[in-house]
């Protein structure tokens, strides 16, 4: 639907009903980024970064932003949703069933069993941005794996983190994209600990926005 100011604006609702917004804040052409606030409900320090980019002219590229992707969980100060699914462990590639709701990677029961995962993997097989980036917690670097590695590199010099090659874990979004749309780049970053300063979004948001991207 069409939002009072123009931007394409996606609704959806998480498990408990709450809902999941995704926001258009560039104008559609051939270059598209998503930023994803928060996925832990624990971990959502980077929703200021999403706050600051709602705020800010828009970008001469589609940028697109989900604040919070784990409503319920942010609610309840958890990292898994209302079912205790760890989101980031029930997207459609290299999924594993192992352990039980609560568990701290605790997959769900099949892949995209949870109404947020099927959000964000529906957006982004529609928008199919060239980049998407997922904010985290506490680990304070920058990871990515094969394709995604380039941009992440870049991000993190941008940022002024560290950055570190991993391996992706079972089921996360980020090597779903990368296998899903091979020519597109997916990765992580692991803020800090505690929320950003001022001075740390401002970062933040300029490695997003940076003209080269």
């Amino acid at each position: 639907r069409i939002a009072r100011d123009n931007r394409r604006v996606v609704v959806g609702r998480s498990l408990d009903g709450r809902p999941l917004r995704a926001l258009e804040l560039g104008f559609p052409g051939p270059r598209t980024v998503l930023v994803v606030g928060c996925i832990h409900g624990n971990e959502c320090a980077g929703t200021a970064v999403v706050k600051k980019l709602e705020t800010l002219p828009p970008p001469r590229f589609d940028l697109w932003v989900i604040p919070d992707l784990n409503p319920d969980g942010r609610a309840a100060g958890t990292r898994q949703n209302a079912r205790g699914v760890d989101l980031n462990r029930n997207f459609p590639w290299a999924w594993k069933a192992r352990g039980k709701p609560w568990d701290t990677q605790f997959p769900g029961v099949r892949p995209v069993s949870e109404p947020e995962s099927r959000f964000a993997a529906r957006l982004i097989l529609r928008l199919r941005p060239r980049l998407t980036i997922w904010y985290h917690q506490h680990e304070d670097r920058v990871r990515a794996w094969g394709q995604s590695v380039p941009a992440a590199r870049k991000y993190a010099r941008l940022s002024g983190m560290r950055f570190d090659a991993v391996h992706w874990l079972a089921g996360t979004a980020p090597d779903w994209q990368n296998h899903r749309l091979p020519a597109t780049s997916s990765f992580v970053v692991e803020l800090p600990a505690g929320s950003l300063s001022a001075g740390a979004v401002a970062r933040h948001v300029h490695a997003i926005l940076d003209p080269g991207k």
